[in-house]
């Protein structure tokens, strides 16, 4: 059973069920997972930035690894490829071949970098999976224009399959795509206000994460010619899945290593995210949330924010953890990932598969980057 407490501010805020184990995902190979996922997908990948003008298709490649910043062949950090390791499976759930589901992956894949490219740029993001943003070395206008042609391409890669489940699976990409950028928006909109509830946070994360983790799961179900019922079922456990990979991103934001992450420590404290340690923390009540918000605040009006010291940022992620956010957070990673794995139970699927989305969730929720 879910038991909820609720803080002073009279927010609700759930604590954890312990999951229950599943001896079947100790045997599955996440890696081979998501080496599948990659090795699949990037050949089309490929393919489909390569239709990009000049220079979009450069600076596309040096985005996703492919080259340096001077045009050189490099084998970069390319993600985790979670997304299209989910696709491939979400075909596989719905019976068909893994390689069904590519097209669906390629096309996941693209609107999650075009969304990273937009990102990047506002939220000032000089690094990105160990090195420069995009927009960094080639420019504000670059990024906002691979980003866009990302998007064009992933319904492009989708629609050309001109079968009727192709346009069933954009359709559910295009939802996909504007509850993301309605999550961009929270999320800017958030780190104006000196208060935002969790229930508040946890719906701008369903909408920015969840949302295209939720068609990633779904899309090649539906490419394999699975009925709405399963793709939406898969959907849900894509959803909760994607709120608890946003939790894990959310800890790593504040207290992840530089090393792993390729961003700034306190990255996210850097750019006054409204995230979910801190909001937890603001919630909690006590002392350490009440000096916590006493200093967002004073930050927020502050004219030599960006001059703080490293001190001061250890200072207020200190506060975060003395008043509960960190231990909140990390809970309720671990509750979306239990919602996610009984989502599962409402499909008939092959056990392989389903012990093989178990172990992803199970990734998820423990990854250090």
């Amino acid at each position: 059973m879910t038991v909820s407490s609720t803080g002073t501010r009279g927010e609700t805020v759930p604590t954890v069920p312990s999951a229950s184990a599943n001896p079947a995902v100790d045997t599955v190979d996440v890696t081979a997972l998501l080496e599948r996922g990659r090795a699949l997908s990037t050949p089309e990948l490929r393919a489909a930035v390569d239709r990009l003008a000049a220079p979009m298709d450069t600076v596309a490649a040096y985005h996703f690894g492919w080259i340096d910043a001077e045009g050189r062949p490099a084998d970069g950090d390319g993600g985790k490829a979670v997304r299209p390791a989910l696709a491939l499976l979400s075909a596989e759930a719905a019976g068909a071949a893994a390689e069904v589901g590519v097209p669906g992956a390629v096309a996941v894949e693209l609107v999650h970098n075009f969304s990273l490219l937009h990102d990047d740029l506002m939220d000032g993001d000089e690094q990105r999976r160990h090195r420069d943003t995009v927009w960094k070395v080639h420019g504000p206008a670059q990024a906002i224009l691979v980003g866009d042609a990302l998007f064009a391409l992933a319904n492009e890669v989708l629609l050309e399959l001109g079968t009727v489940e192709a346009g069933r699976a954009t359709r559910r990409l295009t939802t996909a795509t504007r509850k993301l950028i309605d999550g961009q928006a929270q999320d800017i909109s958030y780190e104006h206000r000196e208060r935002v509830t969790v229930e508040e946070c946890l719906e701008m994360e369903g909408n920015k994460t969840g949302a295209l983790l939720a068609c990633a799961v779904s899309i090649g179900a539906v490419l394999g010619g699975a009925d709405d019922g399963t793709a939406d079922t898969l959907e849900a456990y894509g959803y909760h899945l994607g709120l608890a990979f946003q939790a894990v991103d959310d800890l790593l934001g504040i207290w992840g290593d530089p090393d792993a992450t390729g961003k700034q420590t306190w990255s996210d404290l850097r750019q006054r995210k409204k995230s979910l340690p801190v909001v937890a923390a603001l919630a909690a009540g006590g002392p350490a949330s009440v000096r916590l918000g006493e200093l967002l605040a004073a930050d927020a009006k502050s004219n030599d924010f960006d001059s703080f010291s490293e001190a001061e940022f250890a200072t207020r992620a200190a506060l975060i953890e003395e008043a509960g956010g960190r231990e909140w957070t990390s809970q309720e990673a671990r509750r979306q990932h239990t919602i996610a794995i009984q989502a599962l139970d409402a499909v008939d699927m092959p056990e392989k598969v389903r012990a093989q989305l178990t172990a992803l969730a199970d990734f998820v929720v423990v990854r250090k980057r």
